[in-house]
């Protein structure tokens, strides 16, 4: 299978909406370079309320600064300034805006956030030259009760108390196909493959694929190995335990289900967009995180 690049641009480049890490007011000083980097290239920069507040913007300047929904609204693409944490966050939270997202990396591994602080300014003018590609990224979406939500890595559900295992029921279009008893079970995306599916033992799949991958976590049974799935299946987990169990969102957000309670998982509808540069090379990150051949 040859995977082709996505030519996609973006449709305008006059205005883009900052989210910045939270609770990181050091990020004041880098936020208004970055701003006035972005100014000086003729685009309008507006800023979460929440990262306005955190960093103590003037009174003057919160004209600027707006909820993230109306950011979204209001932004042609937005910037997310952390790390990969962040970026996510930020992928998650504008899913319904189709926004694309560039992350600025001020964290630590930087797996999606490859545009280094010192590399900023070279960058935006090569956004407004189009010398930049889009990534699409697929996403999960997941229904678990009356909750719904979408997932950019992973989404996983365990034991709710450490001296305890789980149990869980797995089936494929609502036909069962195993029980795990262990610690949990992983849902990821292959973008998510380098996450906790990774340290788990699960594989490395290239992030412009579209599957699902199943990796147990902590199994009781030495049987129990990952499993990679194409995304025309809906996969369907639940609980006998009298306890129940716990969804966790990208290690982000969490849910309680009862017990026999599913949680239903699909592809979601539309994928994340990331921009990242044209000259970007997953096999060198990968080697270069991971530090293969050291």
């Amino acid at each position: 299978m040859k995977i082709t690049p996505s030519f996609e641009n973006l449709e305008n480049i006059n205005c883009v909406g900052i989210v910045l890490k939270p609770l990181s007011p050091k990020l004041r000083e880098f936020y208004f370079k970055a701003k006035a980097l972005f100014e000086d290239v003729g685009i309008e920069v507006f800023i979460e309320r929440t990262s306005a507040a955190m960093i103590g913007i003037d009174k003057a300047d919160m004209q600027k600064s707006l909820r993230f929904d109306d950011l979204c609204a209001k932004s042609d693409f937005l910037v997310s300034i952390g790390g990969d944490g962040t970026l996510i966050s930020v992928a998650r939270r504008s899913f319904k805006y189709d926004k694309a997202v560039l992350g600025v990396n001020l964290g630590h591994l930087g797996f999606l956030t490859d545009i280094m602080p010192d590399e900023l300014q070279d960058f935006i003018k090569k956004i407004k030259e189009g010398d930049y590609r889009i990534d699409n990224r697929m996403m999960i979406e997941a229904t678990a009760g009356l909750n719904s939500f979408v997932a950019f890595n992973d989404i996983v559900i365990t034991r709710k108390s450490i001296s305890n295992m789980v149990y869980i029921d797995a089936k494929v279009d609502g036909k069962q196909f195993n029980s795990y008893h262990g610690d949990g079970l992983i849902v990821s995306t292959p973008t998510g493959s380098t996450a906790y599916n990774l340290s788990c033992g699960g594989p490395v799949v290239y992030p412009l694929t579209d599957a699902f991958i199943v990796t147990p976590i902590s199994p009781h049974s030495l049987t129990q190995r990952p499993l990679v799935l194409p995304v025309d299946f809906e996969i369907e987990l639940s609980t006998p335990d009298n306890k129940g169990a716990v969804v966790i969102i990208d290690g982000q957000d969490i849910y309680e289900i009862k017990q026999n309670e599913s949680i239903k998982v699909k592809i979601a509808s539309k994928k994340a967009k990331l921009i990242h540069r044209t000259q970007r090379n997953y096999f060198e990150v990968l080697s270069e995180k991971m530090r293969w051949g050291d």
